[in-house]
């Protein structure tokens, strides 16, 4: 791989960031096999980048649709061609649900849906619909977490307060009485099963216990899911209840209650998809850095790279250098905003001005850091595509 890379990249300067459509190709493959003939809706804010979002949605019939971060990008991406798109978070600024507002005036179910869990939100949704204008198209969250013990542990995302069939009931009641609302769907994210990995290098323990928190939600999850899901339908029509992530897309599937699956991470295989039992994706992401010190014949450093992936801080949510093999971080120092020291085997042939290239942890966070992706296809560059950021968008 090393090799391949340098004759690939062997004209450009680094930093950069590359993508592997054939390796894309490959694991959007796997996740239609997993999802077992349900829409995929690709998650934006796992790739953050235009030009791929709609080469990923035209890979297979099976991709349909976005599920979008914030509701100023979907606006944004509206306005770029994109159709069917969800905001799988609640938006209180008022001056995009007034531009959403206008939107749905003229596009009607054309327009993007966005995500509400309780009445503050009805409510600021209505301010900016106004008085006779046409009904916001929104989406119910429910919560789905995994609480054993009578409530005493709590696994899973802390998103919606909506938890109960009799919850989820009166709150799709609730939307149906209110003139500037329409709800055409339902999301539940079980994030305890889908974004937990469980087969970290060096977490014996922890591994077996996640593994057993994800054995124990899955049923949970799939009765609560269903009954509050056939609560809200006793209310009125859905057109889809989306649920689950790369993590989970075969347990997701495998639920009548679900209609669609939400994944964006499986495309690009960030490191944290590598530390699940149960997935076997390949690597298509990555960026370089020059080498530009040599502290001494065992360390080589490189320039910039501290690219952290969010989350509760821990060793798997940092970068990891991959070629030349025999590479790792300096525990002392880590991934740097400055620099960051290589140890190992292959870092004492490593010399300035050479190259090192590594994988993020998580998916689309890398793309905050470049303006372009460099695209590859076998030994060649077929394509440099704007990110978000290149395009001179920071949605979040």
């Amino acid at each position: 791989m090393h090799a391949r890379y340098e004759a690939i990249f062997a004209e450009l300067e680094p930093p950069f960031a590359f993508v592997d459509l054939d390796a894309v190709a490959t694991n959007a493959q796997d996740m239609l096999r997993r999802a077992e003939g349900k829409p995929i809706r690709v998650a934006s804010k796992s790739v953050r980048c235009r030009a791929l979002l709609r080469r990923f949605l035209e890979l297979s019939g099976g991709f349909r649709g976005l599920l979008n971060l914030t509701l100023p990008e979907a606006l944004w991406l509206h306005g770029q061609g994109f159709a069917d798109q969800l905001v799988a978070y609640p938006w209180t600024g008022l001056a995009a649900l007034r531009e959403l507002a206008a939107l749905t005036a003229t596009a009607g179910d054309g327009a993007p849906a966005v995500m509400v869990d309780c009445v503050e939100h009805l409510e600021l949704i209505e301010r900016a619909v106004g008085l006779g204008g046409a009904p916001i198209r929104v989406c119910l969250d429910l919560d789905v977490g995994y609480w054993p013990l009578r409530g005493r542990l709590r696994f899973g995302p802390k998103r919606s307060p909506i938890r109960t069939p009799a919850a989820a009931g009166a709150m799709a009641a609730e939307i149906e009485r209110r003139a500037g609302v329409r709800l055409v769907g339902v999301m539940a994210y079980e994030g305890q099963i889908a974004g937990l990995a469980d087969n970290v290098p060096g977490r014996a323990l922890e591994n077996l216990v996640i593994r057993a928190i994800k054995r124990g939600s899955l049923r949970d999850v799939a009765e609560r899911r269903g009954a509050m899901v056939a609560a809200v339908r006793r209310v009125g029509e859905l057109e889809f209840v989306n649920g689950g992530g790369t993590g989970s897309i075969s347990s997701t599937a495998a639920e009548p209650a679900v209609t669609e699956i939400a994944a964006g991470s499986g495309f690009y295989a960030p490191m944290l998809f590598q530390y699940y039992r149960s997935l076997r994706l390949a690597p298509a992401a990555g960026y370089a850095l020059p080498v530009v010190r040599k502290p001494s014949p065992a360390i080589a450093t490189a320039l910039g790279g501290g690219y952290i992936a969010s989350g509760a801080t821990r060793a798997d949510r940092q970068p990891v250098p991959v070629e030349p093999p025999g590479l790792r971080l300096d525990p002392r120092e880590g991934a740097g905003e400055a620099q960051t020291p290589l140890l190992g085997g292959g870092a004492a042939g490593l010399r300035v001005g050479d190259r090192v290239y590594l994988r993020h942890a998580k998916a689309g966070e890398l793309c905050e850091r470049f303006n372009s992706l460099w695209l590859i296809e076998g030994d060649r560059i077929v394509d440099e595509v704007p990110t978000y950021r290149g395009e001179g968008k920071c949605f979040l």
